[in-house]
């Protein structure tokens, strides 16, 4: 089965797991794990999907799961000497609660989403971070959808990943988050270390499935 890298574009690309609904497959040079592109859903399905999500803006539950990322990002920008902070949380679908908490305590987020905030102003500026929690294993296009993000931050600026990794294809097979038929690109770290070679950052894993990439000056 042959295909080429969504992310780095290699042609070396190996059959990973093959489940009921799909075969995954992965890179062997940054090593990306990754849906064909012939089994995404139309973006009609898609929405439809996401559109099954109940995520409340105050809902306990979903803030605990968003202070994953927002926790450590609210910990190093009150260290930045900057006052004036602004960000973006790309991708925060119907319910930015993200932005919400972030905006509150006092580090104005911008919001972004191709379905429910598509106002693409808010991708013609450049913030000091970028949120993108639960996003990146939706990418059709990953090269694309770094190039955006990275563009995106000013120099000195930080993405915060929030995705669950893939660790081996032993727990790939029994793995829930593939279940998910908009999940179609799955990160190793050693591909987000791939990803912060090729766009020159500093990666930080502050928790098992959240990473900072900090953009240099």
């Amino acid at each position: 089965m042959s295909n080429i890298c969504p992310l780095c574009s290699s042609h070396e690309v190996v059959e990973y797991h093959q489940d009921k609904k799909r075969p995954y497959l992965q890179c062997q040079r940054c090593d990306l794990v990754f849906v064909p592109k012939r089994h995404h859903l139309s973006q009609q399905l898609e929405k439809a999907e996401y559109d099954k999500h109940e995520n409340d803006l105050n809902d306990e539950g979903y803030l605990t799961f968003l202070s994953r990322a927002s926790a450590p990002l609210l910990d190093y920008l009150s260290n930045l000497p900057d006052n004036d902070i602004m960000g973006l949380d790309f991708g925060c679908g119907p319910a930015p609660a993200l932005a919400k908490v972030l905006t509150k305590n006092g580090f104005y987020t911008s919001i972004y989403d191709p379905y429910y905030f598509p106002d693409e102003s808010a991708l013609k500026q450049e913030y000091d971070f970028v949120c993108c929690t639960e996003v990146v294993e939706h990418f059709n296009n990953p090269q694309q959808g770094f190039d955006t993000l990275i563009d995106l931050l000013k120099p000195s600026g930080v993405l915060v990943i929030m995705t669950k990794l893939v660790i081996d294809d032993e727990r790939f097979k029994n793995w829930h988050y593939k279940n998910d038929p908009t999940h179609i690109s799955f990160f190793s770290e050693k591909t987000f270390e791939y990803i912060a070679d090729k766009y020159q950052l500093t990666l930080q894993k502050v928790d098992k499935d959240v990473l900072f990439l900090h953009k240099s000056t």
